[in-house]
């Protein structure tokens, strides 16, 4: 069956977040008709702890004065850190090493600009080989997809129908909401302070985020399937310590992702290919994923602008090849989790504890990841 000549595309992007809108962006003159689809219509929701380090910002050529004007952009310039029920320490700073954001206005945003046409509000429910790609939902006609539509992608679930584990995936609860001057008053979280506090046997940590007066609580844990628990006694703790009163809470909202390189995934066949939590890039270590959607996203582009219109297997070996260059290859090793086993056994609270590895290690290099040289791309 083949779909009506008006409804067709060279390229359909599935999602519409940071991976997808970084791949239709990086297509901008290319010549391809490029049309992004997402079951949402935007802006929407999305669980996110929500923030942006500078290399982020240097990739998507983001005008900070720009998009500050309209949506939330907190400079982040130190850290609160610690263990759940015990003590934290303050790391400062001499510059901005983060920015907050709120997701439902950043991707939004990312998504407008873009360039390319959407589809929103229209679910991918059908996808069918056909002569010259792929027929989705019986009535579009598509030469490549690229499926970047997060944990739940429905591309990335059918390259994974015959490996469906649910191994190295984090379950994560958030609440996100506009403080009243009475709910301000009572909460001692600081604007350019993020607080990242991590559960006992490191397997997860919670934060909290104050965004231009909206206050973001949360909390992952890897393959945690009585997150509720965990997250109340997060709470209790952040109630105890006087940081948020637990009553100011809203309602906590849910989501899923996966950790890279724990598990061996497919990410590439013919005429098909996936980018961002699609894969499942959240960093190992931290559990940040907008960093790697976008550079999947736009290392997508690349190829699929030297691909010539070939979207072969043997073709697209290409951007996985890019892939596992940027972000090394699958581990051999299932015991590998969110936090290494031996640093969880041995030396994690004790070295949490200490100034020194809190910035080295914990900060600069799990979580703003400073270590990583910019992509180069284009």
């Amino acid at each position: 069956m083949i779909a009506p000549e008006s409804e067709t595309c060279d390229v359909l992007i599935v999602g519409g977040g940071p991976g997808g809108s970084s791949c239709a962006r990086g297509l901008r003159d290319s010549g391809l008709d490029v049309l992004v689809m997402d079951k949402a219509t935007f802006p929407r929701d999305k669980v996110c702890a929500g923030w942006i380090t500078p290399p982020v910002v240097d990739l998507l050529d983001l005008d900070l004065d720009d998009y500050k004007r309209e949506h939330a952009l907190q400079p982040i310039t130190r850290f609160r850190t610690g263990i759940i029920g015990g003590p934290a320490i303050e790391t400062e700073y001499d510059k901005t090493v983060s920015y907050g954001i709120r997701r439902c206005e950043f991707d939004d945003y990312l998504l407008k600009r873009c360039g390319a046409r959407t589809q929103l509000g229209s679910p991918l429910k059908t996808m069918e080989r056909s002569e010259n790609g792929w027929l989705i939902n019986g009535s579009l006609q598509a030469k490549l997809i690229v499926g970047a539509g997060g944990h739940f992608c429905p591309v990335a679930r059918r390259l994974n129908q015959a490996n469906p584990s649910e191994k190295s995936v984090v379950l994560a609860q958030e609440t996100e909401f506009e403080l009243t001057p009475e709910q301000q008053s009572l909460c001692r979280v600081k604007p350019d302070t993020p607080e990242l506090y991590f559960c006992r046997d490191l397997k997860g940590y919670g934060w909290c985020f104050l965004k231009d007066g909206f206050l973001n609580v949360g909390i992952g844990r890897e393959g945690e399937k009585q997150l509720s628990a965990v997250r109340d006694e997060f709470t209790d703790y952040l109630d105890r310590e006087g940081r948020v009163p637990k009553e100011i809470l809203g309602k906590f909202k849910g989501h899923a992702y996966r950790l890279y390189g724990l598990q061996k995934r497919t990410i590439i066949d013919d005429s098909v290919l996936l980018v961002g939590d699609a894969i499942g890039m959240a960093s190992p270590q931290s559990g940040e994923g907008i960093r790697p959607a976008i550079e999947t996203g736009l290392i997508a582009a690349d190829m699929i602008r030297d691909c010539q219109r070939d979207y072969s297997k043997a073709r697209l070996g290409t951007y996985q090849e890019k892939v596992f260059d940027r972000f090394g290859e699958w581990s051999d090793h299932p015991e590998a989790s969110f936090i290494p086993a031996a640093f969880r056994q041995f030396l994690g609270r004790r070295l949490m504890s200490t100034q020194w590895f809190t910035r080295m290690v914990l900060l600069d290099r799990w979580f703003l990841q400073q270590h990583l040289l910019p992509l180069v791309h284009g």
